[in-house]
């Protein structure tokens, strides 16, 4: 299976505090030879400042000052780096309890998480609240990292041991695809290449995994959604009659000719061109920014939404959701958000708490109706005007939101709709 060279892989890393993750995504930087020389010289610097006698690994990645001075990673850290395979996007984000909302932030548009486990330690609290949060988001395919093998002696049946007790957890989650691999961070076992320490281990190492694991079926080329975000109207002489409606295809597959279907409104048309850019396409599919013209002149907003009359999504003022808190004032009871949808901003009231998730345990609490900050709950929310929304499940494009506080317009939770 050949795999697009310009094709972008997300993927986050998530585990416990000190269980190697910067090292780990440092290691890759590293060996892959993604490390700028000014980088290199400024974290040799910083090493030997340090007393270290090699490389920290984790300065990488850890760019905020204060996480460098206390050796630990407190916000998302994005990385960007290039094989001849594949392009990337990293999102480090921290192991605490208390930083949640920073994984789940980092985690909500990857197609894949790296879990990291201590070989040590085996599963613990915080792998289980990694995978909950992983499973929530849909994210695709895990690849459970265990770590510091070298600290265990490479042994096989600590590997083994490992993989049973994560099996036995994630069977009771809605996680697809899962891989595990046994590597060292710090000594570059199994990361880039394959370590000859471990013969038993058969399957390909971290690298070579992210480099050809299929994706391109992750998105959904099912439900045809375009959210309106903005009206072309040129008006100069050469467009001069150009209506076009520019944004993101958030699902499934639009063609030249293609009946459609204009939510709210209800009206129909055909799609009569679709450009990119300065270039005149015959389709366009998820994830593609286009403009689309139709045959007939209807009128069009940001927040209306291109569909396929066979295929429509839900319209309702109703949500249920899941929602994480990210701010550090609790939500108030009846006070008004602006819920952004794709390019839909309604307003919105939280109606009803009907449970919180102790990330822990996964045990439902239904006792507690104040929402804090890093909570995660189940929520019915009512806007002023309905959105044109699918199950997170099924596309997490149109099936997720934000809500903003509308006097400080700040982001205060992401949700997930139900």
């Amino acid at each position: 299976m050949s795999i697009d060279k310009n094709q972008l892989l997300r993927f986050t890393t998530a585990g416990s505090v000190d269980d190697g993750k910067s090292t780990l995504i440092g290691r890759l930087l590293y060996d892959s030879k993604s490390i700028f020389e000014d980088q290199m010289a400024s974290v040799e610097k910083t090493s030997k400042r340090k007393g270290f006698k090699t490389v920290d690994l984790a300065l990488f990645t850890d760019g905020l000052r204060d996480e460098r001075e206390q050796g630990i990673t407190i916000d998302v850290a994005y990385r960007y780096f290039t094989t001849p395979k594949r392009k990337f996007i990293i999102a480090d984000t921290p192991g605490h309890v208390q930083y949640t909302r920073n994984m789940v932030t980092g985690a909500s548009t990857a197609n894949v998480a790296l879990v990291l486990i201590d070989a040590r330690k085996g599963v613990i609290e915080q792998t289980k609240r990694h995978s909950f949060i992983a499973s929530l988001l849909q994210i695709s395919h895990i690849i459970v990292c265990v770590n510091k093998m070298d600290l265990v002696e490479y042994k096989e049946e600590v590997f083994d041991d490992i993989v049973e007790q994560y099996e036995e957890m994630s069977g009771k989650m809605m996680i697809k695809d899962v891989r595990y691999i046994p590597l060292s961070a710090l000594n570059g076992d199994n990361v880039v290449n394959r370590s000859d320490k471990m013969p038993w281990y058969q399957n390909a190492p971290l690298l070579h995994t992210l480099e050809t694991l299929h994706i391109a079926s992750d998105n959904n080329m099912v439900d045809a959604r375009f959210p309106v975000q903005t009206v072309l109207r040129p008006q100069d002489d050469e467009h001069h009659d150009y209506r076009g409606y520019a944004g993101s295809v958030a699902g499934g597959i639009f063609r030249v000719g293609d009946d459609v279907r204009l939510l709210p409104s209800g009206f129909e048309s055909k799609i009569k061109s679709i450009n990119r850019y300065e270039e005149e396409v015959k389709e366009a599919f998820d994830g593609m920014s286009v403009a689309i013209t139709l045959e007939d002149d209807i009128d069009l907003s940001r927040g209306d939404m291109i569909v396929k009359p066979n295929n429509l999504p839900v319209k309702d003022q109703r949500l249920s959701a899941m929602i994480c808190w990210f701010h550090e004032n609790s939500a108030r009871p009846r006070a008004k958000y602006i819920l952004k949808h794709t390019s839909n901003e309604p307003m919105a009231m939280i109606n009803e708490i009907e449970y919180k998730v102790d990330v822990n345990t996964l045990r439902r609490i239904t006792d507690d109706q104040e929402i804090n900050m890093n909570d995660i709950c189940k929520v019915k929310i009512r806007t002023t005007a309905p959105i044109m929304m699918d199950e997170y499940s099924r596309n997490r494009k149109t099936g997720s939101f934000i809500l903003i506080d509308a006097g400080t317009n700040e982001t205060v939770a992401g949700g997930m709709l139900l």
